[in-house]
């Protein structure tokens, strides 16, 4: 019997060996599971995942290229680390992209973006468990860009936002970080309602720049 097509499986759209492992590595990156600096051994992904060493140095390749992973001679793969400087950098252009996206978003907004945007506003204000604060506050922010009709643009906001996403943890769970970006959610969002194009992108700017200099202030000095 002919299978009928809403019997059969795409698998092009079914995750790959490399895509489920990249998940966990990225993941196990953002929670802190795997620290600076610290070696991810192909041999030991593989048999965690009964694969061949193949798919994992495909994930850690993409990996490389998202910034979260180097290669180095005579270690193999290791979590990135950076320096101060550069965490500002990255933030920088978190503001600068988030802000320009907004200006684009605004004009096209409905009543649903407002009810979705509303909806993930309240859960991260909700939210006790720490693990769940970066996730929540993404869908937040992506949620507000998606209606900026640039899906180029808002990949690479997310592509950046994982860069940082093991920093922005940190910077949530400082005292009151949580507290403050939930009454800035709040206020962007009120702006966005008002279509207030300029103030709510200044706002967005702003915020973002803001949990750049708290974190700045709470992460430990190297010694000179």
């Amino acid at each position: 019997m002919p299978l009928k097509p809403d019997q059969a499986t795409n698998l092009g759209t079914a995750p790959t060996a490399s895509d489920v492992i990249l998940k966990f590595i990225r993941d196990s990156i953002v929670d802190g599971t795997l620290d600076e600096g610290e070696p991810i051994r192909q041999d030991d992904v593989a048999r965690m995942f009964n694969v061949s060493k193949i798919p994992v140095r495909e994930a850690l390749k993409r990996l490389e290229a998202e910034g979260l992973v180097a290669f180095q001679r005579n270690k193999g793969a290791v979590v990135t680390s950076m320096s101060e400087p550069e965490i500002v950098q990255i933030f920088e252009v978190r503001a600068i992209l988030e802000s320009s996206a907004l200006r684009f978003s605004i004009p096209h907004m409905t009543d649903r973006t407002f009810d979705r945007a509303q909806a993930y506003c309240d859960a991260f204000a909700e939210e006790t468990n720490v693990g769940r604060w970066a996730e929540l506050n993404w869908q937040f922010h992506s949620c507000l860009y998606e209606d900026a009709q640039r899906p180029y643009l808002v990949n690479m906001i997310r592509s950046v936002n994982d860069r940082i996403e093991r920093y922005l943890r940190v910077q949530l769970s400082l005292s009151k970080g949580q507290e403050i970006a939930a009454r800035e959610h709040r206020q962007i969002l009120d702006l966005c309602r008002q279509r207030d194009i300029e103030g709510a992108a200044k706002l967005v700017h702003d915020h973002i720049m803001r949990a750049c200099e708290s974190l700045m202030n709470h992460l430990p000095r190297t010694p000179a």
